[in-house]
């Protein structure tokens, strides 16, 4: 069985300030709650997942239908969870078309699941399960695919961890590949934010989550290593820091909605709200939640008011045991 462990809200009485903000390595300012700041948190289960090695890490919802997607980074299989049910089926095996592992994963609004691993992207027709499409980074012995991102205008944004670039796939490209019979070369890179977020030594993991406005105006991204998060214009190209008196270390899959941005801390089990000012150039920390119940969150969804965690509990994959059966966090009053 899932055992419950507790959790600590950042607002919560009778614990100061400094020591919460200790113990989520995010010390350096207070945390503003807003009009949600009265909504009870709770950390339920969502959904559970077959198998011992499951290792989940990316995760994503089909709009259309409800069914949720989920994928394994230690064995590279894809699970699939229909609307209302309570347990995942293999949607893909392990090994599927040489996947041994899956990290961002995104459903776009024609019916198609992106897929990324280490060293490219995989796109599949959900209704055949077959792929239609893969690209491959230009120089995989030094990148890290990580998160990617549909934008309104059915451009993909992916993230490359070790580079520091933000590849991109447009409508384009991608039917090019499909009529190709699903080569689609290497990927483009669209912003290179090297000179932008801190240096880190090599293969240090550092853009990880990303997301485009809701107008296609924008992308949202975080620096795990250095706990920036960082805006990039899709009009002009212009990248720049948005500025916050918060480090977000740690900071992984994120997701952006009506000006907030709810993301996951996969270091410290600690989820955060933040609402952006008008034009996504500054942050402020509305609400920020410590909870061990999460065990090591990679990333989340947002679907009718709850938020969908990924407990993918990482730590335990070189070694220990890990707690089984694998599950989705549900997590409400947040």
């Amino acid at each position: 069985m899932h055992r419950i462990r507790p959790f600590r809200s950042l607002t919560a009485a009778g614990l100061s300030l400094a020591g919460l903000l200790s113990l989520t390595g995010l010390a350096g300012t207070a945390v503003a709650d807003d009009d949600m700041a009265d909504a009870k948190y709770a950390a339920g289960t969502a959904f559970t997942l077959p198998g011992a090695r499951a290792f989940p890490e990316g995760i994503a919802v089909d709009g259309r239908s409800g069914d949720f997607y989920v994928g394994s980074y230690a064995t590279g299989a894809i699970y699939r969870t229909p609307a209302g049910q309570k347990t995942a089926e293999v949607f893909l095996p392990d090994g599927t078309d040489g996947r041994t592992t899956a990290a961002g994963l995104k459903v776009d609004g024609a019916g198609r699941l992106w897929v990324t691993d280490p060293k490219g992207v995989m796109v599949y027709d959900l209704a055949t399960r077959k792929r239609v499409a893969h690209f491959t980074v230009p120089a995989p012995e030094v990148s890290l695919l990580n998160d990617l991102d549909i934008a309104p205008d059915g451009t993909a944004y992916v993230t490359d961890s070790y580079l520091a670039v933000v590849y991109r796939v447009t409508p384009a490209q991608l039917q090019t590949a499909i009529g190709a019979g699903g080569n689609g070369g290497t990927l483009t890179t669209a912003y290179n934010l090297t000179g932008v977020i801190p240096p880190q030594p090599a293969k240090t993991v550092t853009l990880n989550g990303i997301e485009a406005d809701a107008t296609g105006s924008y992308l949202i991204t975080v620096d795990s290593a250095g706990g920036g998060l960082y805006r990039i214009d899709l009009k002009t190209g212009a990248m720049q820091k948005v500025t916050g008196t918060v480090s977000l270390k740690y900071g992984d899959g994120l997701h952006l909605e009506s000006g907030r941005v709810w993301l996951a801390h996969y270091g410290n089990d600690t989820l955060s709200r933040l609402r952006l000012n008008a034009d996504a150039t500054s942050f402020t920390v509305e609400r920020q939640v410590v909870d061990a119940t999460l065990e090591m969150p990679t990333t989340l969804v947002r679907r009718n008011n709850h938020l969908y965690v990924v407990r993918s509990q990482f730590d335990k994959m070189a070694g220990g045991t890990a707690e089984l059966p694998f599950t989705i966090a549900d997590v409400t009053g947040f």
